[in-house]
């Protein structure tokens, strides 16, 4: 996750191209609607994968006591449409102790989109989410609530995704 954080508000959306705000806004799986827009199943590369300390930051967005260490099981992703470069950087936070139960598989997605596993009967879920601006880039910091336990997962929008809604 970036350092930076560039947010007008909890809800605003800083000014993007007009198709992309379909993208930022959406309430439902990402994962669906890029792979609806690629016509294709999305391929995941998986860039890491392990264990870090949170920062005071992403403990605030979770709301975790700020003073305190806390661990959690971290995945970063480059998600590939139908072209050879990444459309979407993604970094899914898991706090270890929201990895019980049925939540432990969420450590071991391996290529799996974590929009198949989330959004897997459900069509939406609580969540709280903050819109960024950054390095040419648009963004998504979500915080979403599942079985009662929250994950934060940053989407970064690549170069090559605008470029494909200009196709």
């Amino acid at each position: 996750m970036s350092s930076s954080f560039c947010a007008n508000s909890p809800t605003a959306v800083p000014k993007a191209p007009p198709k992309l705000q379909a993208f930022l806004t959406s309430k439902g799986s990402l994962t669906a609607l890029l792979e609806t827009h690629a016509h294709q199943a999305l391929r995941v590369v998986v860039l890491h994968e392990g264990h870090a300390l949170l920062n005071q930051h992403q403990k605030r967005l979770l709301s975790l006591p700020v003073h305190k260490p806390q661990l959690a099981w971290i995945r970063m992703v480059k998600l590939y449409g139908n072209s050879d470069d990444a459309w979407v950087m993604a970094t899914s936070i898991f706090p270890l102790p929201t990895l019980t139960g049925a939540l432990r598989r969420l450590r071991h997605l391996g290529r799996t989109p974590i929009g198949y596993v989330l959004f897997k009967g459900h069509r939406t879920l609580p969540h709280v989410r903050h819109y960024y601006h950054e390095n040419s880039c648009h963004g998504r910091r979500t915080v979403y609530e599942y079985h009662g336990k929250k994950l934060l997962i940053d989407e970064r929008f690549l170069p090559a995704f605008i470029d494909s809604l200009s196709a």
